[in-house]
């Protein structure tokens, strides 16, 4: 044991903070304080690590990687949807700034998704005299590291601080208790985030406040901080560069814990400290982290569960809670934000950053819109805002996936937004060239969007990625047609759905591969179906992992294979034929087969045996996935892939819940056998749907309805409405 780590648990002794320094691997780590509701089984540091066997992984990282991704998932204190994420940062420029298997934290930032970017404002408690190189930083231990649904602590050992961090929706709550009352700073590392910055300024404005500002890209994140000790200085270091911070040194003598309440805005530095004042004001530490979790049980609690394994609890909980982080919040108290041409607008709902739809329109977007569905009307009023504003509406890497969004929210009821106009928006998107669907033209002239061949291609080699765009717009036409149709729309409708068939003409039915084709119709010829492409034919996958998707008509896709015989006889290949650890792509890991876990493009994949009358095969695929790529790895944190916002954690959530949307635009959901004995849905209106396993094996038997064998293996969403009982009987 160091000369450090024996200071840091003498300071935990003296300062009476032993309880908190516990090891997290299997529990959330918050004792007490995270209750007796749900939000005690959630471990927020699940997600953080990376599979480190090559069996898991699927080959061996090039040694430059420094290992695989993991699930980018950040650990720090957070509300739902909420603008303040304040998280520790182990390394700028990853996916959350966080990877577990590091070991020193160079600051706390105040924004976080998972996606390279945010990461604002970071800040340090550090004890000495300056550093002209500007080096902070500090070793850690996990040992001393706590982690709940909003709340986070751990101990600095290279400054002997205990560091203590709670948030509300715009305002972060740092505590810091040092072990001597002499040299104490605190360092606003100003020019650092996940994003380039631009500019910044910090200034002080009182005895024991300051404020400024931190550009990045296109967005400002200003702020209002309040200290509970005297500022003797403010030493700023290359100020407004991308290396400058600002040490803000404290008056020495205190004894007590160092408290920075700092309110966030991305208007003003007014709205910040009207923010500040009004949601976190003078409440104290423990008033903030109270409440933090009271918000977290009165959301998890809506999705309950009994039996299960431990480990099943906990990774249910944890993927529930990470299913509501983001989007996040960017309207102020007073409903001002700034909008997409960098207007400070004010509005009657709440504003918030863009989806990221390419991945959580799958699933993650359904859950919201079935449990907040009054978060969901503001992030489709802040879609239309955008989309009024630049003639679409916007969409998030691929696809165009705020159709199916928009349109099987509001068959769930979702309904109190101007739907005529974001029609209006998602119509244009669909039709026009030069908006949110590149090459929309030559899909609409030809049904399809061609390949360029290349002779040699590799994972890298640059393309319009025109398979999966046919099969995605394929759907989002689908997505649209169902609100034509809910809008009584009958041209438009009959016109989307005939457009929706689309994925049929990249089916090679020489091979029984969606296969790229050129502009004069032939098949790309040099066409190796195991390789992984980020964008060239497929984006960020091969021709398995996208062959099977068409959820919209699954039973359309069976007879392309040739009917029921040889679609299993494919599907049964896609989990059986090796992948080749030759094949190397960063964010295309953790296989089954062909199948890939690790990223969305084939998530629905293991539902398909329904389609073939054989639930009993995608079930134990199902439990196989949950199994292995799920709260598991060296220390039971990693996830196969990234979470990617949410999507990875709600596919989760529906699977060990035993139901699953298969088509996000659609209203219907897939029954599976649930994880759980008993799994109790209450809706925003107060109706309860409960769901009962019951039956000797992991075989669906059958499905019952309030009492009454239900026809077939999907039941409608109107079963959340109206309440119920759902029984799922095994064999």
């Amino acid at each position: 044991m160091t000369q450090p780590r024996l200071r840091s648990l003498f300071l935990l002794a003296a300062l009476g903070l032993g309880s908190c320094a516990r090891t997290v691997p299997t529990t959330s780590g918050g004792g007490d304080a995270a209750g007796q509701g749900p939000a005690q089984y959630v471990n927020p540091l699940i997600g953080t690590a990376a599979f480190t066997d090559p069996k898991l992984v699927g080959y061996v990282a090039p040694p430059d990687w420094h290992g695989v991704w993991a699930g980018l998932a950040f650990p720090g204190s957070a509300l739902p949807n909420a603008m303040v994420q304040l998280s520790p940062v182990t390394e700028f420029n990853t996916g959350s700034g966080y990877q577990y298997e590091d070991t020193v934290i160079q600051g706390f930032a105040h924004t976080n998704k998972g996606h390279w970017n945010l990461c604002h404002l970071p800040v340090l408690p550090v004890v000495g005299p300056a550093k002209a190189d500007g080096s902070y930083s500090s070793r850690f231990s996990h040992d001393t590291e706590t982690a709940a649904p909003g709340y986070y602590g751990v101990t600095l050992d290279d400054y002997h601080v205990r560091a203590q961090l709670t948030s509300t929706l715009r305002c972060g709550l740092h505590q810091y208790t040092f072990a001597q009352p002499q040299g104490r700073s605190l360092v606003f590392k100003l020019g650092r985030s996940n994003e380039r910055v631009n500019d910044w300024i910090i200034e002080k404005v009182g005895p024991r406040v300051v404020q400024g500002f931190q550009k990045t890209g296109g967005q400002t994140a200003y702020f209002y901080a309040q200290l509970s000790d005297d500022i003797q200085d403010i030493a700023i270091q290359g100020k407004g560069t991308r290396e400058g911070l600002a040490v803000v040194k404290l008056a020495d003598g205190s004894r007590k814990p160092v408290e920075l309440r700092i309110g966030l805005s991305f208007v003003s530095t007014a709205n910040a400290q009207q923010n500040l004042a009004q949601e976190l004001g003078t409440r104290s530490f423990e008033e903030v982290r109270r409440a933090a979790t009271a918000t977290w049980n009165q959301l998890l609690t809506r999705v309950a569960v009994k039996g299960g394994t431990a480990q099943q609890q906990t990774m249910f909980y944890t993927c529930l809670y990470r299913s509501f982080l983001w989007p996040a919040l960017r309207s102020d108290l007073n409903g001002e934000y700034t909008d997409v041409k960098g207007q400070v607008v004010k509005a009657d709902f709440q504003y918030y950053t863009l989806p990221s739809l390419w991945d959580t329109y799958r699933n993650k977007d359904v859950l919201m819109s079935m449990l907040e569905p009054g978060v969901t009307t503001d992030i489709i009023k802040s879609m239309q805002d955008i989309g009024d504003k630049t003639g679409f509406i916007p969409t998030f890497f691929h696809g165009d996936h705020a159709a199916s969004f928009v349109a099987g929210a509001y068959q769930r009821g979702v309904t109190n937004f101007d739907v005529q106009d974001v029609y209006r928006l998602l119509l244009r998107n669909a039709n026009v060239e030069g908006g949110t669907r590149p090459h929309i033209k030559e899909y609409i002239e030809k049904g399809y969007i061609s390949t360029t061949e290349v002779a040699a291609p590799n994972v890298e080699t640059p393309g319009s990625a025109g398979v999966s765009k046919t099969l995605e717009y394929a759907f989002d036409d689908y997505a649209v047609a169902q609100l034509a149709q809910a809008l009584h729309d009958t041209a438009q409708y009959r016109t989307l759905m005939a457009r929706s068939k689309n994925y049929r003409n990249v089916f090679d039915p020489s091979t029984k591969f969606m296969r790229g084709r050129q502009a004069n119709g032939q098949w790309v010829q040099h066409f190796n179906p195991q390789y992984p492409y980020y964008e060239y034919m497929y984006r960020e996958a091969n021709a398995w992992q996208v062959s099977f998707f068409a959820p919209h008509d699954m039973p359309g896709l069976v007879q392309l294979y040739g009917g029921p015989r040889p679609f299993e006889a494919k599907l049964d290949s896609l989990f059986t034929v090796p992948w080749n650890p030759a094949y190397i792509a960063r964010n295309v890991s953790g296989f089954i087969g062909q199948y890939c876990q690790g990223n969305q493009p084939d998530h629905e994949a293991p539902f398909a045996y329904y389609y073939v009358d054989k639930p009993e095969k995608s079930q134990r695929r199902l439990d196989e996935i949950m199994a292995k790529f799920y709260n598991t790895g060296e220390k039971g944190l990693a996830f196969s892939g990234m979470d990617d916002a949410g999507e990875m954690s709600a596919w989760y959530v529906f699977s060990a819940a035993g139901l699953y949307p298969l088509s996000a635009a659609d209203t219907r959901y897939i029954v599976t056998v649930p994880l759980f004995d008993e799994v109790r849905w209450t809706m925003p209106g107060g109706k309860v749907l409960t769901m009962k396993k019951s039956g000797p094996s992991r075989n669906l038997s059958t499905i019952q309805v309030n009492g009454t064998a239900n026809n077939g293996y999907f039941v409608p969403y109107q079963l959340f409405n109206t309440g119920g009982q759902l029984e799922v009987v095994t064999k």
